[in-house]
């Protein structure tokens, strides 16, 4: 059984033991909390599924150290509450490691007791966690390289710099929440960049339901761009009255969360034709690191009994490779010795699902790998469309595209 929310659970629980059976190793385990209800629910439920597949992949090859390992995970969608529920593991649970959750509103909270603490720290898709606390045990599962704010979406706006006829002005939309202020910086600094002028820009709270007075406002700006940030629910809410508005800009999209998710992408079907946007891990075959496949076929084989996103292509990589760089970082230095597993980790080379990841200047990738994709041809709300990539096309980096952009956005609505 998964823990309720707001609850502990180790996971898998001992057995009993016997006293004619000889001890078994005592179990490795690992403490870290996810928000498995709210907002981030979708992404951290479909996390805690490929955690506990490594889980099972670690234990039946003999665990870590020769020990099993099992979790110890909090559910908490409440920020204020993570420092102590980290306190908790840490003093009351006595875990041998701590990792992070998925994403900024987890991770940044949970940073000064870390490093109060001193603790070895693998967080997950969290944005800039470490740009302003420098503490050199964090280490970041996110393909976003050494300047994150700039690579998750520099992509956009070098695509569009290099369209006919070059979009000359940008509105920025965003959620009003933790999560969005980095992305926003980072729009900002690339659209000065490539020369383009930001004529509008507005922040909504995570509650709106009627986004058309948000969009009202950008068409009455007549900007070229449209920058979005949002979460999974005003993703949907966005793309709908973005389509069935009278404004088209000429692109769209940019740092959403949402489009990536498959629950989203099977509820909006063809609306999200033509939208522009980030992502970490494409089906294309300049992406099918080893074992990447095996993995996903794992996940999508459990997904649906599981209740999570039945594809995984946003989370499975990334958080299997969170798991696998700890694992490492274990066995090549025998032990939990928080010093000894960063200093490790901060020059070693980790081979996982995502390929070679090598750490840098803040605990982030020392290289970005972040590619922007485009929603093309999307038919109907069926989820087997999306699985082999045809339907996000990989439009940048060049090295690693799939297809060609279509612009301006509403040439890729009459391609439908």
């Amino acid at each position: 059984m998964w823990p309720s929310p707001g609850r502990c659970s180790s996971w898998p629980r001992p057995p009993e033991t016997r006293p004619d059976i000889a001890a078994a190793p005592a179990p490795i385990r690992i403490g870290y909390c996810l928000s498995l209800t709210g907002s981030l629910a979708d992404n951290s439920r479909s996390a805690r599924l490929v955690h506990e597949i490594w889980r099972q992949d670690v234990n039946s090859r003999g665990g870590l150290l020769g020990r099993p390992v099992e979790f110890v995970r909090y559910d908490e969608g409440n920020a204020d509450n993570v420092p102590r529920i980290y306190e908790r593991l840490i003093d009351e649970h006595d875990v041998d490691l701590v990792i992070g959750g998925y994403g900024t509103n987890t991770l940044l909270p949970a940073m000064p007791l870390i490093v109060e603490r001193e603790r070895f720290f693998v967080g997950l898709m969290g944005l800039g966690v470490n740009n302003a606390l420098l503490y050199p045990n964090y280490f970041a599962m996110i393909p976003t390289g050494p300047d994150p704010n700039a690579a998750l979406t520099e992509g956009f706006f070098a695509l569009a710099a290099e369209q006919t006829p070059r979009p000359e002005t940008v509105a920025l939309v965003a959620a009003d929440a933790e999560f969005s202020r980095n992305p926003v910086l980072g729009a900002k600094a690339n659209a000065e960049k490539y020369g383009i002028q930001t004529v509008h820009e507005a922040t909504y709270p995570l509650s709106t339901e009627d986004f058309a007075p948000v969009i009202d406002a950008v068409a009455r700006s007549g900007s070229d761009l449209l920058f979005l940030c949002s979460y999974l629910a005003d993703s949907v809410s966005l793309a709908r009255t973005i389509r069935s508005h009278h404004f088209r800009p000429k692109m769209v999209g940019g740092a959403m969360i949402g489009p990536q998710n498959t629950a989203v992408r099977t509820q909006l079907g063809p609306l999200l034709n033509g939208f522009v946007n980030y992502e970490y891990w494409a089906p294309v075959p300049k992406m099918m690191f080893p074992g990447v496949q095996e993995l996903l076929n794992t996940y999508q084989e459990q997904s649906a009994e599981a209740g999570v996103g039945l594809l995984g292509h946003y989370m499975a990589p990334l958080a299997y490779a969170q798991m696998q760089v700890v694992a490492q970082a274990v066995e090549a230095t025998d032990g939990f010795d928080d010093a000894s597993l960063s200093a490790y980790a901060r020059e070693a080379t980790f081979p996982t699902v995502m390929g070679d990841v090598r750490f840098g200047a803040k605990g982030e990738w020392s290289e970005p790998r972040v590619l922007q994709v485009q929603f093309q041809g999307v038919s109907g709300h069926e989820v087997g469309q999306f699985r082999n990539g045809s339907r996000q096309i990989v439009v940048s980096p060049p090295e690693s595209s799939s297809g060609k952009l279509i612009f301006p956005y509403a040439e890729a609505l009459t391609a439908e």
